[in-house]
């Protein structure tokens, strides 16, 4: 098997990330149109405001074929927000998820902030139970109705040592 490498996000990625998470949840988990143009938005957003120096994304390749993704965002002066995570299923439970994670965390603390946040599904149980192996806790769990299915949301909170 190729080496799986980590390197920064580019504006370039943004359709793939776009397409590959729509595609991915509509296979998965039944959602529907809606939820690719939010994550399209969502980059865009990245790519037009965000602040290099306390916001990054990240792309991880094997054999230069793009196979996974994680951000971290600003949410306030103290709190980063881990967004679009993604692991190709084909590379889940080969440790790249915890890999993009420690990139993300690592990355998160030492640019000043005290904790970080994100939102899942509950659908998402190997995400859910990495979250837990690294220290995240569960703070809110609501049935919702998105993207055209009965989901639970989930929100999570790291809080680093100071």
């Amino acid at each position: 098997m190729d080496k799986i490498t980590i390197r920064d996000f580019t504006a370039d990625d943004a359709p793939w990330i776009a397409e590959t998470h729509g595609a991915l949840y509509r296979r998965g988990e039944g959602f529907d149109e809606t939820f690719q143009p939010l994550v399209a938005s969502i980059l865009e957003d990245f790519i037009t405001r965000s602040d290099p120096d306390r916001e990054r994304g990240w792309i991880a390749e094997r054999g230069g074929a793009r196979v996974g993704c994680i951000f971290c965002t600003r949410l306030d002066d103290k709190t980063a927000k881990l967004r679009l995570f993604l692991v190709l299923p084909d590379l889940r439970g080969s440790g790249l998820g915890q890999k993009l994670l420690n990139e993300c965390m690592s990355f998160a603390q030492s640019h000043g902030y005290e904790g970080m946040q994100l939102w899942t599904h509950e659908s998402h149980r190997a995400a859910c139970a990495l979250y837990r192996r690294n220290g995240w806790q569960l703070r809110a769990s609501k049935p919702v109705h998105s993207f055209g299915c009965d989901l639970v949301e989930q929100s999570w909170t790291y809080s680093f040592e100071l």
